[in-house]
């Protein structure tokens, strides 16, 4: 269960995904790349965003079944999920001879998108991109050219360069805090950068003589989010040490984005529009499927409930039939005969308890046929 463990925990870093779709209550390691807790020292449930948005419609009726590894319980094939996750909370695997890496985006920039294709399909790229008009890292971080971006979105591979997030500012030092200094405030880095480890990157550059002009480094970092401060020697120019560092650390990286899925079990490089374009296929399909077996069970409903009035409307005459029948099945095929029902409505007229002759239950029956009617038509033009 180790294996199942480390995918868990995936899903409730808040720094690997841009929407975790896990909760979870314990430590699950961090940035620095701190090992988790044992298994029995967490804790986790489904996140608001998974239970509603990927586990809210499942059924069989809407999505297939298949059996698992054992064949001891059944599986569902796909997730009928409402949102692209693909493309929100990005993708990493590595294949024979191909490998994939989705960065994450945006939830309101990609339903944006998708409701902009949906209204005109034939919309152009530019204005797709312009709703859509790049990664949402969860780490954050600039993206400092867009040609990459442009690149993965037209061809489905391109290289997105990300920079951290770096201010400038006046420090106190020295055991007084009399003295000023400079100092490089970063409060983001690049998305999958370890911080731990590009801290000790710049400290071993520092002790090799080949980056100048910093003073010392410090890491105060908290609950409240990232701050690793870098202070500057008098003498450094603060222009020259953050080039230096954005050339010779992480503090610059490059995202080699390759957008590739499958499509129809297929492995194929799509492009930002392909991928929308199969996930509104997705949905089409899905949202049938359910439109379908909603309607079944209402049209179901409404014949029981057509039943049921007709037997209210004829009370006398289905008292006659109970009284004069020897078990349930001579009334349930006298029902048929003479009130010209079939048999589920027969069955429902049994079945139907006595407080249901009540004039309050008989409203609250005609209106619920009624409110079935008015739902099968919207289901019946949502279908066609």
């Amino acid at each position: 269960d180790q294996a199942v463990y480390d995918a868990l925990v995936r899903m409730v870093q808040d720094f690997s995904s841009r929407y975790p779709l896990l909760a979870g209550h314990g430590n699950f390691g961090s940035i620095d790349n701190d090992p988790p807790a044992a298994m029995r020292y967490t804790e986790t449930r489904l996140s608001s965003i998974a239970s509603y948005g990927m586990l809210g419609e499942i059924s069989e009726d809407i999505v297939d079944f298949n059996n698992n590894f054992d064949n001891s319980q059944q599986e569902p094939i796909v997730l009928p999920s409402k949102f692209p996750n693909l493309l929100i909370n990005g993708c990493t695997g590595i294949a024979v001879g191909m490998a994939t890496n989705i960065p994450p985006h945006n939830l309101g920039e990609l339903i944006d998108g998708l409701i902009a294709l949906i209204e005109k399909p034939e919309l152009s790229n530019e204005k797709l991109w312009k709703i859509i008009p790049g990664p949402d890292f969860p780490t954050g971080g600039e993206i400092i050219q867009t040609e990459g971006i442009k690149d993965a979105y037209r061809d489905g591979k391109g290289i997105i360069r990300v920079r951290g997030v770096v201010n400038i500012e006046k420090i106190n030092v020295g055991k007084k805090r009399r003295q000023e200094r400079t100092a490089l405030i970063i409060t983001e880095l690049p998305y999958q950068v370890n911080k731990s480890a590009w801290i000790e990157k710049i400290a071993d550059l520092v002790n090799c003589g080949r980056l100048e002009g910093v003073a010392d480094i410090r890491d105060e970092s908290d609950r409240t989010g990232m701050r690793v401060v870098i202070e500057l020697k008098r003498d450094a120019v603060t222009k020259v040490v953050l080039k230096e560092l954005y050339r010779k650390t992480a503090l610059e990286h490059n995202f080699g984005a390759i957008m590739l899925a499958l499509v129809d079990s297929q492995p194929r490089q799509l492009s930002l529009r392909e991928l929308l374009e199969e996930f509104l296929k997705f949905r089409e399909i899905t949202l049938t499927r359910q439109y379908s077996n909603e309607l079944k069970s209402c049209q179901d409903q409404s014949h029981i409930l057509e039943g049921l009035l007709i037997a209210l409307k004829n009370l006398d005459k289905i008292i006659s039939i109970l009284c004069n029948s020897a078990d349930s099945t001579i009334a349930k095929e006298k029902f048929q005969k003479s009130l010209n029902l079939n048999e589920k409505q027969a069955n429902g007229i049994l079945a139907m308890p006595m407080r249901r002759l009540t004039g309050l239950e008989r409203k609250k029956i005609e209106t619920e046929y009624k409110e079935l009617q008015i739902r099968i038509n919207q289901l019946l033009s949502l279908i066609h």
